[in-house]
């Protein structure tokens, strides 16, 4: 009723014509907002953006608008996929900055979305420039201590903590964070107390309302601990940390309080967080923006016997400090509030802890005692770690069901992945060491040329693409008589001219650079803007762009006098290649400068248009199959083939509609599956490939342009690779030619001429693929990045329709089913455990594998149920345990009988 209030007044005020303190621009602005805060986020969207039009708006009202757009970017799940959300919430944020170099909170909160896709760095970065504009932010200070406890630097993280409840004694996310580090650094007396004041500023900022349930649930069960323990005396045992009382005096967090002691007494402590803040002073170390944050850290120690007296805690005054107000409206689908629900921008609740930290303490089970952090004899609290034993892939099914045993609780089920225990975790790889010359570096691309079917078909070919990153294999199409004219933009416009394709709209620029929008410097940014038309619709912008190219040549003839143009400017390109009507492309690109506002014009690239479906593109998809059996669509030497449903554009076929200039950005495929792909013609596109060996070293580059390898849309720079002791292929594909991406390979195209590609993924039945999948799917976990092949859905698939003699394949392919079949049997054990009954649900034909509706990770066998918005929503165990640790609320379903599950396991062996 307040908001609608609030709204009505700010109406009345924009149509009412006398003098007011704000301006036109500033109560729209709060009109936005208002939409914002009360949930109507489409209209709040609106509002926002129709502001950002009025040529007038003042510098600050514009920051302040994109400060909002970006946080509800980063927070609404209605405004699209997570991923890009991010990178738009960051995109928003950056120019909020621009806008307004002094806003500590557009930086903050820039930090907040950089932390969110796992670029710690740039969050370090943010966060440190927030500070060093308003230092008196406790928010800030809390969300550097999440990042230090993520990067396991108890210490920083302590100092972090102690910094952001010493600027506000309330801060109730410092207090439960730093309770969290306590109790992991095995100090659970530091630990409670520190509950006790998060309970106690929950309290303070929530007016009386009841405390979160699991905060209350968390200090009860270490009273409870620590009631029945004796009062250790000694101190033979070394702290991880010092105790909250000695901490809090501590020479940084004491020059932290008299600072904010000295601003209180000038007046300065107002509502709002505190402009400017102290001047430069002692404060837990930050990174140097030169160089990557430090990864020291100690291991946390297993639990051990508390040998500590508890710690008093810190009984300061009430000084008047700026508080973090709780967002009474929260939005309905996200999973944070809006960033002006308090002066700081956030709620506690958004300021917790790493989930899976966060988890760690506050949803183990009290009445699995086994299972308990803080026992007063540490022998107890090891002895149910023994008591699960280990399985390995040697087992028959039912040793491995047996090895689940014993296991109490959650126990078994924290940590799961699918790479063998010999492997280390996934991480970018070191590129090789030796130092390459230039030859070295400017590689002859391995192309083959086919003469006949016979070559096409032999065992040889197949072989030689899969010995290199990556190939040209010449004369395919002639040699086996295929009519790509299926696939010109002719035949598709009569075939089905509504057929929707997505377009990206780019700066045209020549293949070897790759400017920002103002062309004021070089970069590896690949921007780009997504719409949609039709396959008719772009036809026509593919002629008419073609029209106007060859108006241009015309033109050019005119003025050319003795070979050189007069007044014009010349392409400069490595490439000397024709163009689709055979002039030299230095032209036929038409990239002249002075065209546009920025130089180079706009192009329009029609991406991603499917062809999956058999009903509409019969006789494409049939022409298809002419082409040898590794090559193929489907083809029981493919992988893909054994998923049993669609993955678009991975088993199915894609298709691209070109101009010059249009650019696939710089990617690895898919889990790291290779690919096919064909130029149609007329025109041709040139190739740039790295070896896999050296994604490591992309991967490091892209950090340091401030571009994520994952999400990011990257065009390397040539000069950056060669310095960086990086190969590059570099090469032409002409029409009819066949380009072989091998697995794992970095590659990147652009059109030189007018022209259509088909592509798609292969999968060789190869333990090298399957090793590379693998490592990708994990890594892509954490990069929170979602994995669009279920690789244990595979695994499962493969293991019932092929027969393997590859050694190395049937070990890892047996690992994935020994963990998963283990995992599915730990799973059931906790679930009934917790009186929740399984359903059997069984799969249909060609139904899709199911991933986390919350992490977007894939969710085999076990299916965990939840209603949300009248749509019955698959969780995995760990996000299920998140809205309720007992599970309540969720039903789970059972894909697989567990006989069957035994059998398939039992059945697969090396043949």
């Amino acid at each position: 009723g307040e908001l609608e209030s609030s709204l009505k007044h700010f109406q009345l005020t924009l149509i009412d014509s006398a003098p007011c303190s704000l301006s036109q621009h500033e109560i729209r602005f709060h009109i936005a907002h208002l939409y914002e805060v009360s949930n109507r986020i489409k209209t709040a969207k609106e509002q926002y953006e129709q502001l950002l039009l009025e040529k007038q708006l003042p510098p600050l009202v514009r920051a302040d608008i994109y400060r909002q757009l970006g946080w509800m970017h980063h927070c609404v799940e209605s405004l699209g996929e997570r991923n890009q959300r991010e990178l738009q919430a960051i995109q928003y944020l950056q120019q909020a900055i621009e806008a307004d170099h002094k806003s500590g909170q557009s930086l903050y909160l820039l930090g907040r979305c950089y932390a969110s896709i796992g670029k710690v760095h740039e969050a370090f970065l943010a966060y440190r420039n927030s500070v060093d504009k308003t230092e008196g932010n406790a928010d800030t200070w809390c969300s550097i201590g999440v990042l230090y406890q993520q990067q396991n630097q108890p210490m920083d993280a302590l100092q972090a903590y102690i910094c952001a409840v010493q600027l506000d004694k309330n801060h109730s996310a410092a207090w439960t964070n730093l309770g969290i580090l306590y109790e992991t650094s095995n100090q659970p007396r530091d630990g409670l107390a520190c509950y006790v004041n998060a309970a106690r500023g929950s309290a303070s900022k929530n007016h009386g309302k009841a405390v979160h349930p699991n905060l209350l649930q968390r200090t009860k069960f270490l009273q409870q601990q620590l009631e029945g323990a004796p009062t250790p005396t000694s101190f033979n045992k070394p702290r991880l940390l010092p105790s909250i009382e000695d901490a809090w005096n501590l020479p940084i967090t004491a020059e932290m309080n008299s600072r904010q002691q000295q601003m209180q007494q000038r007046g300065a402590a107002v509502e709002g967080p505190v402009e400017g803040g102290p001047g430069p002073g002692p404060r837990p170390p930050l990174p140097s923006p030169q160089g990557p944050f430090p990864i020291g850290g100690t291991a946390l120690p297993q639990q051990q016997q508390q040998n500590f007296p508890r710690a008093a805690v810190p009984q300061t005054s009430s000084a008047q400090i700026p508080q973090q107000q709780q967002q009474q409206q929260p939005y309905t689908n996200m999973s944070c509030p809006p960033a002006l629900s308090s002066p700081s921008g956030v709620s506690d609740q958004e300021l917790q802890v790493n989930r899976d930290l966060f988890f760690l303490v506050i949803m183990e089970d009290a009445s699995d005692t086994e299972e308990e952090k803080f026992q007063c004899n540490s022998s107890d609290s090891n002895s149910s770690s023994s008591q699960l034993k280990e399985a390995n892939i040697n087992m028959s099914a039912r040793e491995v069901l047996d090895s689940c045993r014993g296991a109490v609780g959650f126990q078994g089920l924290r940590h799961f992945h699918i790479l063998s225990v010999s492997m280390p975790p996934p991480q970018p790889a070191e590129p090789p060491a030796i130092r390459l010359t230039r030859e070295q570096l400017l590689p002859p691309t391995p192309s083959v040329y086919l003469e006949s079917k016979k070559d096409a078909f032999s065992i040889q070919l197949q072989e030689f693409c899969l010995k290199h990153p990556i190939a040209v294999v010449r004369g395919m199409a002639s040699a086996l008589k295929m009519d790509l004219g299926l696939f010109s933009t002719k035949t598709l416009v009569e075939a089905n001219a509504d057929h929707p394709v997505e377009v990206r709209t780019q700066l045209q620029q020549p293949p070897d650079e790759n400017w920002d929008p103002t062309l004021s410097r070089r970069g590896w940014a690949c921007i780009s803007h997504r719409s949609i038309t039709t396959v008719a619709k772009y036809a026509q912008y593919q002629a008419s762009t073609f029209q106007e190219s060859l108006k241009v040549i015309i033109e050019h003839d005119k003025m050319t006098s003795g070979g050189h143009p007069v007044g014009g400017h010349r392409l400069d390109s490595d490439s000397d290649s024709k163009d689709s009507i055979g002039t030299s492309n230095r032209v036929g690109l038409g990239l002249k400068k002075g065209r546009g506002k920025h130089g180079y014009k706009t192009i329009k690239f029609g991406t991603n248009v499917d062809l999956s479906d058999e009903r509409k593109w019969r006789a494409q998809l049939q022409e298809l199959m002419k082409l040898p059996a590794f090559a193929r669509v489907v083809s029981a030497s493919n992988m893909l083939t054994h998923v049993g449903h669609v993955i678009l554009g991975m088993n199915t076929v894609q298709l691209y509609m070109k101009v010059p200039g249009s650019r696939t950005p710089g990617h690895q495929e898919n889990n790291n599956f290779c690919s096919i792909n064909i130029n149609i013609g007329p025109g041709d596109c040139e190739w740039f490939g790295v070896p896999d060996a050296y994604w490591g070293a992309i991967y490091n580059l892209c950090e340091k342009n401030n571009i994520s390898f994952s999400h990011g849309s990257w065009w390397p720079m040539m000069e950056d690779l060669l310095e960086a002791n990086i190969p590059v292929y570099k090469f032409l594909q002409r029409p009819g030619d066949v380009v072989w991406v091998n697995s794992g390979c970095i590659h990147w195209v652009q059109a030189i001429g007018w022209c259509n590609n088909i592509a798609w993924n292969v999968g060789p039945i190869t333990g090298r693929q399957y090793q590379l999948a693998i490592d990708r799917y994990e890594w892509n976990k954490l990069q929170s990045f979602k994995s669009i092949v279920p690789m244990i859905h595979l695994s499962w698939n493969l293991a019932r329709n092929i027969k393997v003699s590859d050694s190395k394949l049937f070990e890892l392919l047996r690992n994935t089913l020994m963990k998963t079949l283990r995992h599915t049997q730990l799973i059931t054990q906790f679930v009934r455990s917790k009186g929740v009954q399984v359903r059997f649900h069984g799969r249909g034909k060609n139904e899709a594998s199911h991933y986390c509706g919350q992490c977007e990770d894939e969710v085999f066998n076990m299916l965990f149920i939840k209603e949300q918005e009248k749509k019955h929503v698959v969780h995995c165990l760990h996000c299920s345990r998140r809205h309720s640790p007992n599970l309540e609320g969720f039903v789970c379903l059972e894909e697989y009988h567990l006989e069957d599950l035994i059998e398939t396991y039992d059945a697969f062996v090396l043949h």
